[in-house]
């Protein structure tokens, strides 16, 4: 375990070049990973498991969308590819990549697989963190532990194609074998992690449904909308308003970011962005920051994990969503986006 300093704070953070695949495969030479779910996590770590020589099958209904694109990605109706108790029942690890909701309803037939010895894998702290809503509680006589990587499974999976990985968590919540800890880095490393640091069941949901809510979904689509809207009052045209407020931040600085740092962004602008930007990211900050804390207070209550609970158990719940989702993509914004990225250059 190497020791980092970020930020001036030191964390412990386990590399690939510490932790090898050849480690991690000694480790899972014996076990049969059971990925149970092959939705928006379950194809990127189910493949880039069996692409590093692990023994992986999946778990899914049979007739669904998950279970028909499983056929389609190679895997074998009785061989690789079971119902989802059949699965749990061979498999020594079971990695439920349910969706939150999912998991509450596969759960009563899940658990009688967990059979003294097997581990419980999970990339999301969701269902064991908020037991008293979802009713999953692990028995006591297996191991318990979560990876998360740090972005969605399609993410996951094309860069491990380039030969690089997202970054991700790791937490054991039970250590019924001794064993828990190293079987949790092991896959960590074998599902194309670019590095792993520690966190809790906790704080990994805690953190993941802030962030969600906040920068990385909600907050950024309402501060677009916002922005677009302005520029449209204020008379300029939809294109003008997408790519002031869009296109110029993802096609341009956010790479910039990702690359060398927000500073380094900054260094690349004009020194008229430059100086405005200093001068308004306090006004931005000081605006935001009551909300991400009434935020974070939602979800430590509990109370989002409440809304997401009610929401998914409703019958037209699916339905309802897709209103939603249709309304966000046929707004002029966003109609404009498509238009752009349209017009954008191939080369």
């Amino acid at each position: 375990m190497a020791t980092i300093n970020f930020g001036g704070v030191l964390e412990n953070v386990v590399t690939r070049e510490e932790f090898s695949l050849d480690k991690a495969k000694e480790i899972l030479k014996n076990e049969t990973i059971a990925v149970i779910g092959y939705g928006v996590q379950g194809p990127g770590q189910a493949l880039n498991l069996k692409d590093n020589g692990i023994h992986v099958i999946v778990g899914q209904r049979k007739g669904t969308d998950s279970w028909n694109k499983a056929l389609a990605e190679g895997w074998k109706e009785g061989t690789t590819l079971f119902e989802v108790e059949e699965a749990c029942d061979k498999g020594k690890i079971i990695m439920n990549l349910l969706s939150d909701a999912g998991q509450i309803q596969a759960w009563d037939g899940m658990k009688k697989y967990l059979t003294p010895g097997k581990a419980l894998y999970f990339s999301h702290g969701f269902g064991v963190t908020f037991h008293e809503k979802t009713g999953i509680i692990p028995p006591s006589d297996i191991d318990v532990f979560l990876v998360a990587p740090k972005g969605s499974g399609t993410s996951l999976r094309s860069l491990f194609l380039k030969g690089q990985g997202l970054n991700s968590s790791y937490a054991v919540f039970q250590d019924a074998t001794g064993n828990a800890h190293e079987r949790a880095l092991a896959l960590g490393i074998a599902i194309g992690s670019g590095y792993l640091f520690e966190t809790t069941f906790q704080k990994e949901v805690y953190s993941d449904l802030t962030g969600e809510r906040g920068v990385l979904m909600g907050a950024i689509a309402g501060i677009f909308e916002a922005q677009y809207n302005v520029l449209r009052q204020r008379g300029h045209s939809p294109s003008e308003a997408f790519n002031e407020t869009v296109e110029e931040l993802t096609q341009s600085l956010m790479p910039l970011v990702a690359e060398n740092g927000m500073d380094w962004m900054y260094a690349n602008c004009s020194t008229t962005a430059q100086r405005g930007a200093l001068d308004w990211k306090g006004k931005f900050r000081e605006a935001t920051e009551p909300v991400l804390n009434e935020l974070y207070d939602s979800v430590i209550s509990g109370k989002e994990a409440e809304i997401v609970i009610e929401a998914n158990s409703k019958p037209d719940y699916r339905t309802k969503l897709e209103e939603e989702l249709k309304e966000l993509k046929e707004s002029e914004l966003w109609q404009t986006g498509a238009q752009v990225r349209k017009l954008r250059p191939t080369k």
